[in-house]
């Protein structure tokens, strides 16, 4: 079995996923979300969200981190710029854990599970719930595309995780967030 998190970064709220699993099955999955207040200064914000992460991957010690690779829209430059600082302190957080780090762009993700690299939030959500045979939707959005994130992270990297074969897996997850 490996243990793979994956993160939806963003400022306002940042969504977290871990799926525990083999090959393509998972057999256990977690998944959460981190909000910060908008009447935070930014360095409080990105600590916030560095310390939360951090947290969760001391305990939860996955295999892999699976983040979702920046992007920007040309209408909102400066969001891709706060992105990045979001990013910035995920992958920091990761390096610091000692835990292998993955980015994927948000389309690959889409495209892997639903067919389609513009798929809407629901549609991805209604994918991820598939995959992992859950009955109730997972919401809020950020954490079931932290859970696409993890699951990519499995199908293509599940079999090759830095340290799988040493690494000892927790019989059960802890209140990840």
């Amino acid at each position: 079995m490996v243990k793979i998190i994956g993160i939806d970064p963003g400022l306002a709220e940042t969504g977290v996923g871990i799926i525990i699993g083999h090959g393509l099955k998972v057999s256990e999955f977690a998944y959460g979300n981190i909000q910060t207040p908008k009447t935070a200064s930014m360095p409080e914000r990105l600590h916030q969200i560095f310390s939360r992460i951090h947290a969760v991957l001391e305990s939860e010690k996955p295999h892999l981190m699976i983040v979702e690779d920046i992007f920007s829209l040309k209408a909102y430059p400066k969001s891709g710029i706060t992105l990045g600082k979001v990013v910035g302190v995920i992958l920091v957080s990761g390096y610091k854990a000692g835990i292998s780090v993955s980015e994927i762009p948000v389309r690959e993700a889409k495209q892997v599970l639903t067919g389609n690299g513009n798929a809407s939030k629901y549609q991805l959500e209604k994918a991820v719930r598939y995959q992992l045979q859950a009955e109730t939707p997972i919401h809020p959005f950020h954490a079931s595309d932290a859970l696409a994130l993890a699951l990519i992270g499995l199908y293509r990297y599940g079999n090759n995780c830095p340290h799988y074969s040493t690494r000892k897996q927790s019989p059960e997850f802890s209140n990840i967030l």
